[in-house]
């Protein structure tokens, strides 16, 4: 083998060296797994018997005979579609709040940013359950303004209310991003916009929110990926049970049901799948709309 081919296979054998991890890792946690998973949701499997083949009869049992399935759909399509854009609101207000020449900055970003952090944990979770119990904080406060202590563990609507506070309290990740953003934004364009005459709501809307756009996109996108695989806070406040009368039961806590609880592994394969593919056509669908609201300068706009 000549000298320079013997040096290139060197060079490229040491860099498949170096990723080799990333790629073994790739294909026995993720590809391989996601396969054989996409097989599973073909078969009736329940961890003590082998895998039998049934075709489409999990897909079709979750369509035409599961109303359970259908209302942990509708469940989570009401918590996503409610808790994303108040989250990103709420993280957009803070971070304006935050996009200030103080010194404390720094220190409001990192108090602002632990919920993120620590959100998803089962110490938070059984913390925003006792807060919300009968004898809460929460219903504590309502009682002294008058509004009445509220049932949140025994009315369907309120306990979903009180996963979606939970959800939008997490907004530290994209109060810091939208953070970055305005970072981003001269302050001519403000300067400018001023001297025209132009009052804080019309800057808001004129300059502020179009050069946020790509940034609001991507936290729209990440956030909505995030908010379809809550699990623990749903598991936690209503003790694995999705309860009451299954108004937290979300997609991902049913999903382990069937699959840890029941030991329903093809049926529970078969669910997230559907679930991937619904994560997929909104993803889709947001970039398709995406044209009409979102401004990106090296473009011109839109």
């Amino acid at each position: 083998m000549p000298l320079r081919q013997y040096s290139s296979l060197r060079r490229n054998l040491t860099g498949y060296a170096f990723i080799s991890p990333f790629i073994i890792g790739f294909l026995g946690f993720t590809l391989i797994p996601m396969f054989v998973s996409l097989y599973m949701s073909f078969t009736s499997y329940n961890l003590f018997t082998s895998p039998r083949w049934i075709g489409m009869d999990n897909y079709t049992k979750m369509f035409f005979e599961d109303p359970k399935y259908w209302n942990s759909v509708k469940v989570t399509f009401l918590y996503v579609f409610i808790g994303v854009p108040l989250r990103l609101v709420f993280a957009l207000f803070v971070a304006m709040i935050l996009n200030t020449g103080s010194r404390m900055v720094g220190t409001y970003r990192t108090l602002y940013y632990l919920p993120s952090i620590i959100g998803g944990s089962v110490a938070v979770s059984i913390m925003w359950r006792n807060l919300f119990s009968n004898e809460g904080v929460i219903n504590s406060a309502l009682t002294a303004i008058g509004i009445g202590p509220i049932s949140w563990f025994g009315d369907p609507d309120a306990s979903l209310v009180m996963l979606i506070s939970l959800s939008v309290w997490q907004f530290g990740s994209s109060m810091l991003i939208f953070l970055a953003g305005l970072k981003n934004i001269s302050p001519e364009m403000y300067e400018a916009a001023g001297v025209d005459g132009a009052n804080p709501i019309r800057k808001f809307f004129s300059i502020t929110l179009p050069l946020l756009s790509p940034i609001i996109l991507f936290n729209l996108i990440m956030q909505t990926i995030g908010a379809f695989m809550t699990f623990v806070p749903a598991y936690i406040i209503s003790k694995g049970e999705g309860g009451p009368m299954d108004g937290t039961m979300l997609y991902s806590l049913y999903l382990f049901r069937q699959a840890f609880m029941f030991n329903n592994m093809g049926y529970a394969s078969a669910m997230a799948w559907i679930m991937l593919i619904m994560i997929g056509i909104l993803t889709v669908a947001v970039f398709l709309t995406s044209k009409f609201w979102v401004f990106y300068e090296s473009e011109g706009g839109k």
